[in-house]
């Protein structure tokens, strides 16, 4: 049995009120709730928790699917007080061991002190700008990717830790044009793409 762990980074703050990625994070458990081979778990970052009950959830995991949505492009402050918490409490109880280095030849092997390998994690994000910002010449993201730009260093801190990236899916247009019906069926059938071959998780087990 394939376990997911499912994180909902929405929070209430000024005009936000959460209830997009409370949705989509519902959306997650009941596709692998329908499904035999899968258990999910859900961790809401608003509310109380034990850093290192989370850590152990890490380690649980054979993938974690991340649902954040992205404030002044970066994660909220309560997603990033979660992953600062979890991942310092990490040290050495699951998460990683080092950086990777030795004092020998610092200058090499950083970020290879991970203890998540033969694990995947999977990144969603909540926009509030369109798609075409990220493609289209002379548009505000310089046709450079979500993933390959601002989510750049959130897919490194997965990789210091060890964890393999799944394919990534974005919701864009959230705020002034949302269609919860149009983003519901889509990711769901990206859920579907991803997990419908065995073989992506039964591989990252045997790494």
């Amino acid at each position: 049995m394939k376990k997911i762990l499912i994180i909902n980074a929405g929070q209430e703050f000024e005009h936000s009120g959460g209830k997009f990625n409370n949705t989509i994070t519902a959306v997650t458990k009941q596709f692998f709730d329908t499904k035999e081979e899968y258990v999910a778990q859900i961790t809401n970052v608003t509310e109380e928790y034990d850093p290192q009950e989370e850590v152990k959830k890490f380690v649980w995991a054979d993938v974690i699917i991340y649902h954040t949505p992205i404030w002044w492009f970066s994660v909220p402050f309560g997603f990033k007080k979660y992953l600062d918490d979890v991942f310092s409490a990490g040290h050495n109880t699951g998460i990683y061991k080092s950086d990777g280095r030795s004092s020998a030849n610092p200058d090499i092997n950083y970020g290879t002190g991970g203890m998540l390998h033969g694990r995947q994690y999977m990144l969603t994000s909540s926009w509030n700008a369109p798609a075409a910002a990220f493609t289209l010449p002379g548009e505000f993201f310089d046709q450079t990717s979500v993933d390959k730009g601002v989510m750049f260093g959130f897919h490194r801190m997965n990789a210091f830790a060890g964890l393999s990236p799944l394919k990534s899916y974005h919701f864009h247009d959230v705020e002034k044009h949302v269609q919860i019906e149009k983003h519901v069926s889509a990711y769901t059938h990206h859920l579907q793409e991803v997990f419908a071959t065995e073989n992506i998780l039964e591989e990252s087990l045997l790494n």
